[in-house]
């Protein structure tokens, strides 16, 4: 594993699989921009072999992809230096095949095409040509690794990982990069000699969450705060401008795209896939659907059934953390940018009332990230679960509704039922808000008729205070520490 790449274990053990193979190989990796698919493949395969790059660029010709390309192929092959510019990519990439037939064959050949939808475009001929080289050459060629990548990860999915046609059953192995874990941030971040507290690395995420582009830009020395003012609130700030750039170098007509992400940012306990499309007045259908899968396979909104409704009743979420945090804090003073004078704006929100909200809703998200840590901390790590929310609201408007955050129902006949508090020290279960908990836990069970056992657990950064009521009402609390490990 080379020194430079922090985490992927189990990405690394992919790459070193087909880097050990005797036969050619076929990757396809995705993910959501910034998430360091690029760094990945770099990293691992530069002194791997002889190694050929390019990347697609975004709202550039054909004419222009081509020299770019044709320029990489004469860097590595100098020979080439005195022959024409390929007219087309049937020409490039047949010149690429033949470069790569002088090689000897017990030296590995490692052939990335990084944002392939960029070098794909409509009307470009690159996908056939490419499926013409793959099949009738590199395919027979056992040293050849082709990986191809792409951030529009529905792009990819469509046209190279479900292709119906030339790639049908051609791929090896497919990698979708996530971003990082909390524990991972941790870690991550401690080896650019940035040392934060657990609670202070969790404010980070709900600005920024796991994306390790950002992450690079943190400093050691700077406390979240400071950090957030820097990126996020000076005209300066290399967070500044990312929102639209994100969302339009990943998606065509991305109006739409933004327009779903910014209704979902105002529903903070999300909102039925029909009456999205309502109140945004979208006709239900191909476009829609295509949007929504789009932004989902993409990592900005996520989708689940209620508990115990039928999968067309599924509820969306905005999860991207840096949309989330854009759309609630940084778009409301476009315009007003802090000047880098306010060194403490950000601390200054914390007693804004808007934070409170805010970061409830962030971290609830995060708890809904980290699942396989929450089921760690339960002692529940190789029980089947699902994972849902759960809401009453009656038609009396004089009765009281219910929100539980998050149900884990297991196929051990129990059902965690978590409260998620994100509180600044212990929470207090006080005699008020224990009447509210065994309200929650009663019409839960009447309304669902679960004859399961119900688990009521907390999730907050520091535990609960301990009383009658805690000792009372709460069978398992998880804490920060849970994350991180």
């Amino acid at each position: 594993m080379s020194n430079t790449i922090f985490g992927r274990a189990n990405e690394i053990k992919i790459l070193e699989r087909l880097l050990k193979s005797n036969k050619p190989e076929f990757l396809a990796i995705y993910g959501r921009r910034r998430v360091g698919k690029t760094y990945l493949i770099h990293e691992f395969f530069k002194d791997k072999g002889i190694y050929f790059s390019v990347t697609g660029s975004i709202n550039s010709n054909k004419k222009l992809q081509l020299r770019k390309f044709y320029r990489e192929l004469q860097n590595l092959f100098p020979y080439l230096s005195d022959q024409e510019e390929p007219k087309d990519w049937d020409e490039a990439l047949y010149a690429l095949k033949e470069a790569v037939t002088q090689i000897d064959v017990h030296k590995k050949v490692i052939i990335f095409f990084d944002e392939l939808p960029w070098l794909a475009s409509s009307k470009s001929g690159f996908l056939p040509a490419l499926e013409y080289i793959w099949n009738q050459y590199f395919s027979h060629m056992n040293n050849i690794i082709l990986v191809v990548c792409g951030s529009a990860a529905n792009w990819i999915i469509k046209k190279i990982i479900n292709n119906k046609s030339g790639f049908y059953g051609r791929l090896s192995e497919v990698i979708k990069l996530n971003a990082f874990t909390l524990d991972e941030t941790e870690k991550f971040l401690l080896s650019q000699q940035v040392k934060l507290s657990r609670k202070q690395i969790v404010e980070l995420y709900m600005c920024l969450g796991g994306i390790a582009k950002y992450l690079t830009y943190v400093l050691p020395g700077d406390s979240t705060a400071q950090t957030i003012n820097q990126l996020c609130f000076t005209p300066q700030g290399k967070l500044v401008g990312e929102f639209n750039n994100l969302y339009q170098s990943l998606f065509d007509h991305s109006q739409k795209h933004i327009q779903i992400v910014k209704e979902l940012s105002e529903k903070k306990s999300g909102i039925l896939q029909k009456d999205l499309l309502k109140n945004l007045r979208i006709s239900s259908g191909g476009q829609a659907s295509s949007i929504l899968e789009e932004l989902e396979e993409s990592g900005f909104i996520a989708a689940c059934s209620e508990f115990q409704k039928k999968s067309k009743d599924r509820r969306l979420w905005l999860i991207d953390e840096y949309s989330y945090f854009y759309l609630t804090w940084m778009e409301k003073i476009k315009g007003g940018i802090i000047l880098g004078n306010d060194t403490d704006y950000w601390l200054k929100m914390h007693n804004d009332p808007r934070w409170k909200t805010w970061s409830g809703y962030a971290f609830e998200s995060i708890c809904f990230k980290h699942i396989t840590q929450i089921k760690k901390g339960l002692g529940i790590s190789a029980v089947l679960t699902t994972e849902s929310q759960w809401s009453y609201r009656p038609k009396n408007k004089s009765e009281k509704g219910v929100q539980i955050d998050l149900i884990i129902d297991r196929k051990d006949d129990c059902i965690n039922l978590c409260e998620i508090k994100f509180y600044h020290t212990s929470f207090t279960i006080d005699q008020k808000y224990a009447q509210e908990l065994r309200r929650k836990i009663a019409i839960f069970r009447e309304h669902t008729k679960t004859n399961k056992t119900i688990f009521l657990t907390f999730i907050t950064p520091f535990g609960l205070h301990k009383n009658e009521y805690s000792s009372e009402l709460v069978n398992r609390e998880l804490t920060l520490e849970d994350f991180f490990n």
